[in-house]
């Protein structure tokens, strides 16, 4: 099981390094296209940025970035100290271990719940991006299931981290 959540928490990163790559070659042809507006403007003429940039970065960009927090969880990426935790007792710092990923598997869960309200919301509503016209909520799915990913790695970490120290 955890092989498989690794595995899936590594594609869900390269697909959101993908995402970042896309925005960041579409900024770049954008902000070329606007500096060539600019000097084409100095000869009467223009030459157009990219329309709906707005839209496709910012709906882009909330997919993107919850794509790799399952990766991090998986990793030991999140913020650990370890400095303080060494100068208490070994029990002390599994119960610390355990009670941050309880917590941290709760708000992955409550996340992602949310989130699942927020596309339905914004479903019913019927919510266009402003200038492309696309719906917003198909951009929600990305994070939903990244949230859930994110917490059942930090809840198999929980058990992971309790075998060892049964061992």
């Amino acid at each position: 099981m955890k092989n498989v959540l690794n595995k899936a928490a590594s594609w869900f990163a390269v697909a959101g390094g993908f995402l970042a790559l896309l925005i960041a070659v579409v900024t770049i042809v954008n902000v070329t296209a606007f500096g060539l507006d600019k000097i084409a403007r100095l000869m009467d003429a223009n030459f157009p940025a990219i329309i709906g940039y707005e839209d496709f970065v910012s709906m882009t960009v909330s997919a993107a970035a919850l794509m790799f927090f399952p990766y991090c969880q998986s990793r030991h990426g999140h913020v650990a100290v370890d400095v303080f935790i060494k100068m208490f007792p070994n029990w002390f710092a599994r119960g610390v271990d355990i009670s941050s990923g309880l917590l941290m598997t709760l708000l992955a869960f409550f996340m992602g719940y949310m989130m699942i309200n927020g596309m339905i919301e914004v479903r019913s509503d019927n919510t266009l991006s402003a200038i492309l016209g696309w719906p917003v909520w198909p951009f929600y799915l990305p994070g939903i299931v990244s949230m859930f990913l994110w917490a059942l790695i930090a809840a198999s970490q929980i058990f992971e981290s309790e075998a060892e120290a049964n061992v």
